[in-house]
């Protein structure tokens, strides 16, 4: 366990009504009473007791303070804490903590105090990392995903894997010491069965971890079509305030253009791009550039084409050149210029006619496609709709749709049940899986029990180190690294 004192401040920088300044170590109350002489040797833990603060080398008066003890081991870090809840003033913590400081503290590095508590049992390494999701949570499910884990429910979750485990160990001991019993209580088969459905709760917790990573990181949505074709109006109306320039002229987008919203509760990194065509000049053909790797990383595709215009060869190209796991809606834009037109599905109302998807622009619509039943594979449009920016209608539908098409499981199921967040997470749980398979593999293909059950070690091994329970200091580090000092 740490020996040392350390000191941080526990709020953002800057100035406000209040900055607090923590303390945790062996030494926290005694050089809080170095600051506070007039805190009594034993404080009431957990009530504020109101200070005057003291420079201890000059005797100058710095503050009248709100102090605060918490004894350990019942503290956030396990540890003695002191916090001293300040004015603040920049000036005035730097003070503080500069004596603290003197007094024998060290200063902090980021997420000490919360490996010291992870250090004294107060939370596993998946509750710490909830810890700085909670923290940088952007959307009430994020929020409340990272509730759930700092309370515990993904590594309940994991501890009752390895329970299984446990479980699976304890039939494949059994069946060592008594192989030949009539009465066994479980055979070669009966492991393997075990194994298997031990494997797919491993599976269905995997499984949550591309929506949970998207919770936390925010699923990236491109805003995408030829210039004119209403993307930056509808990146406006989907945000709710002017952000984008909007003009007449085409080519207004020269670089992407990123927002952050909630849809429905879940997070969005919304992005407007340069208009997809042969730039004109050198600084839209780098914007160009720049949206296309906006469009390989997205999670979420907007095409928009106005819904007075044709979809073209254009949008064929784009379509094709979407990665496949890419998602795509069509966005019929600018439905306010087309007479009895302007929410829904595109082509809902109007009856299909056939063509040969030729037409000028302004001929209004023609099909469920709006321009042949084989402009855009239909197997590639996850959604049609119509709207516009202008008037509002069809935003609700487009809202709905992308919250279905990127958190469709997590939307319908419980926000507060166990969800995968982290790429670590993902990867112990499925270091964990492919141990298990490997020892289900193992047993029914004839080799000793005994070898098969090592796997079951690994798998174990796996678990372990994803709840810290087998620390590795790489791995610790990269887990606090991103805490803000002071937490």
């Amino acid at each position: 366990m740490e020996a040392d004192t350390i000191v941080a401040r526990a709020t953002p920088p800057g100035r406000g009504a209040v900055a607090l300044v923590r303390l945790s170590g062996p030494r926290a109350l005694a050089i809080g009473r170095t600051l506070a002489p007039g805190l009594p040797g034993s404080p009431t833990p957990r009530a504020q007791r109101l200070a005057e603060l003291f420079d201890p080398t000059t005797g100058e008066v710095l503050d009248r303070a709100l102090v605060t003890f918490f004894p350990g081991p019942a503290s956030y870090t396990g540890e003695d804490v002191v916090e001293l809840a300040l004015h603040g003033s920049p000036l005035l913590v730097a003070m503080v903590e500069e004596c603290c400081r003197k007094a024998g503290a060290r200063p902090a590095r980021p997420g000490e105090f919360t490996r010291r508590a992870w250090l004294h049992g107060k939370l596993d390494l998946v509750q710490a990392e909830a810890v700085i999701d909670l923290i940088e949570a952007g959307s009430p499910a994020a929020h409340r995903a990272a509730v759930s884990q700092v309370e515990g429910g993904l590594s309940r979750r994991i501890a009752g894997l390895r329970e299984g485990l446990v479980d699976l160990e304890a039939l494949l001991v059994h069946y060592l010491d008594f192989p030949e019993e009539d009465d066994a209580p479980v055979s070669l088969d009966g492991i393997a069965a075990e194994g298997r459905r031990l494997s797919e709760a491993v599976g269905r917790l995997v499984a949550t971890a591309p929506e949970g990573e998207l919770l936390r990181e925010g699923a990236l949505v491109v805003l995408a079509g030829r210039p004119n074709a209403g993307k930056s109006s509808l990146f406006n109306a989907l945000l709710g305030e002017e952000r984008a320039i909007v003009t007449e002229l085409p080519g207004t987008t020269r670089d992407a253009l990123e927002a952050r919203l909630a849809i429905g509760g879940f997070p969005f990194r919304l992005v407007d791009t340069a208009g997809l065509r042969k730039g004109r000049e050198r600084v839209e053909r780098m914007g160009i550039e720049v949206a296309r790797r906006w469009l390989a990383a997205a999670d979420l595709v907007l095409l928009c084409v106005p819904l007075d215009e044709e979809v073209g060869e254009e949008e064929e190209r784009f379509v094709a050149s979407l990665p496949e796991e890419a998602r795509l809606i069509l966005v019929r834009s600018c439905a306010d210029r087309v007479p009895g037109r302007g929410e829904g599905e595109a082509g809902e109302d109007e009856p299909e006619r056939a063509g040969d998807g030729g037409g000028r622009a302004g001929d209004g619509p023609r099909s469920r496609w709006e321009a042949g039943p084989d402009a855009l594979p239909p197997e590639r449009v996850h959604r049609t709709l119509a709207l516009s920016a202008m008037e509002g209608t069809g935003l609700a539908e487009l809202r709905e749709a992308m919250r279905e098409l990127v958190f469709s499981g997590l939307a319908a199921g419980s926000w507060d049940a166990p969800v995968v967040t982290r790429g670590r997470q993902r990867e112990g749980l499925e270091a964990a899986g492919a141990a298990v398979d490997a020892f289900v593999a193992a047993v029914e293909g004839g080799i000793p029990v005994e070898m098969a059950g090592t796997h079951l070690k690994s798998a174990a091994t796996a678990l372990e180190e994803l709840l810290g329970v087998i620390p590795q200091e790489e791995v610790l580090d990269r887990v606090f690294e991103r805490f803000c000092i002071g937490k």
